[in-house]
């Protein structure tokens, strides 16, 4: 045999191994996204279900306290994503990533101290609505979010830790618990007619108790301990510079997604908050499906994007929008089709009368979809600040026509004020994404410490 056949041999070879390669590399990811979908989707699908059967169990002005107690939950868990949850998938993935043991038990110690806080601030607001709205169950529903929180929150930072090292069957199992265990203890409460707001949120957190104990004792093993032990100062420290930025903006976002609940409770009664929560309510897996890409997703753009900063960014940004638009379509054009039947199905003959509003929350969904690809690429560049800027300037615009469209209008005015701030997230993070990239150094892409508009592109090594 010649050499140069050798070679063709060779080289034939070394294509046939890189395509086996490649095959191999696309299903463990495929593995891997569908467990991290499956986590997800237990996790939220459960929660989803729980808020489905209490539209449908509970009075109309209960289930409005519900909503009101949920949307404060959901701010909570903003806030507490943008501190603990995003900084520890960026940092975790990347300056202590040969540490993870030791960086952990700071990320745990900085939960109870955020879990402290919480409790405090929520038995407050429970003690507040025993004054203002004493009727209702306002007031049993935060004190159980006042335990059902930490609880919760802990259970998330349980299941997000192991994705730090591309984890998701044990999260998944996690969920699994979770979901059996709340939705098993509901329908007895239903049954002996102990249901109301205060025992549907603590079932939840009672809930994840479990899965919590067992998911931290499973975490430790697999976890590197490495020779560095970065103290709890340090740690926080960077939280807090990373953190700081993605607290407004998901703040921000917070705002028109959830102050509405309240609002046309205040202006319309707190019925028609419910109703608004039952239409809402169907956005929920898209949402959720999103969450749980995010949660494989940031880790792995943030450890690729590490060391080439901004080459690619810009396609990486557009591959997940046009992924998760094409997603949200799909989802919402078999839902509007049969949006009677499914309405009819999931309420029971309740809420019929709101149904006309989901192409509203239809075009609210796929906007905050779009938002996903840009918002994702920004925060793994270590540039939450940009994302607080985009969700910052659309929320003070939706909140200038929100609210005396929802003191008019009501229910529909919440409802276009809530899609309409979406797609001004949407543009506006499109807007700051593309200039951040054109006044990006074109000699060296990965320079760092550019500023946008005053606004600071934080080094990978903050």
């Amino acid at each position: 045999m010649t050499v140069s056949a050798l070679q063709e041999s060779s080289d034939a070879a070394d294509q046939c191994g890189q395509k086996s390669r490649k095959i191999r590399k696309f299903v463990n990811w495929g593995i891997k996204g569908s467990l991290a979908l499956f986590d997800q989707g237990l996790f939220s699908g459960c929660n989803f279900v729980l808020s489905i059967l209490l539209a449908r169990w509970l009075p109309a002005d209960q289930y409005g306290a519900y909503a009101v107690a949920f949307s404060a939950y959901l701010l909570l868990l903003m806030l507490y994503q943008s501190l603990l949850l995003e900084p520890m998938a960026v940092f975790g993935s990347g300056e202590y990533r040969d540490c993870l043991r030791a960086y952990m038990k700071s990320v745990v110690r900085l939960h109870f101290a955020t879990s402290a806080s919480m409790l405090v601030l929520l038995a407050a607001f429970a003690a507040a609505a025993t004054k203002i709205a004493p009727a209702g169950g306002l007031p049993g529903a935060f004190l159980a979010l006042s335990i059902a929180g930490p609880l919760l929150l802990m259970l998330g930072l349980a299941r997000r830790a192991f994705y730090l090292e591309f984890l998701p069957a044990p999260a998944a199992f996690g969920s699994l618990l979770y979901c059996v265990l709340t939705l098993g203890a509901l329908f007895p409460a239903y049954k002996y007619h102990l249901l109301s707001p205060f025992s549907g949120l603590l079932l939840m957190g009672l809930g994840a108790l479990v899965p919590c104990v067992i998911l931290f004792a499973r975490l430790k093993p697999r976890l590197s301990a490495g020779a560095r032990n970065p103290s709890l100062a340090e740690v926080w420290q960077r939280h807090w510079k990373y953190g700081r930025w993605a607290l407004g903006g998901y703040a921000m976002m917070w705002i028109p997604a959830n102050i509405f609940y309240p609002l046309v409770g205040s202006f319309r009664g707190i019925a028609q908050a419910g109703e608004l929560k039952a239409l809402a309510n169907l956005a929920s897996p898209v949402l959720q499906t999103y969450a749980a890409i995010s949660a494989l997703l940031l880790p792995y753009a943030a450890r690729t994007l590490r060391e080439k900063r901004y080459v690619g960014a810009g396609g990486l940004a557009a591959r997940i929008t046009l992924c998760s638009v094409s997603g949200a379509a799909i989802y919402w054009g078999v839902l509007l089709v049969f949006k009677g039947p499914i309405f009819h199905l999931l309420y029971g003959g309740k809420y019929m009368s709101v149904a006309y509003l989901l192409p509203v929350v239809a075009f609210g969904s796929v906007a905050c979809s779009a938002f996903f690809g840009s918002g994702t690429v920004l925060r793994a560049l270590e540039s939450p600040s940009l994302v607080f800027a985009a969700v910052c300037i659309s929320s003070c615009i939706s909140l200038l026509i929100g609210v005396p469209a929802t003191w008019i209008f009501g229910l529909q005015g919440a409802a276009w004020s809530m899609a309409v701030s979406e797609l001004l997230n949407f543009v506006m993070v499109i807007v700051l994404m593309r200039r951040m990239l054109r006044r990006a150094p074109s000699s060296k892409r990965e320079t760092t410490g550019a500023t946008l508009s005053g606004l600071p592109i934080p080094s990978p090594d903050l």
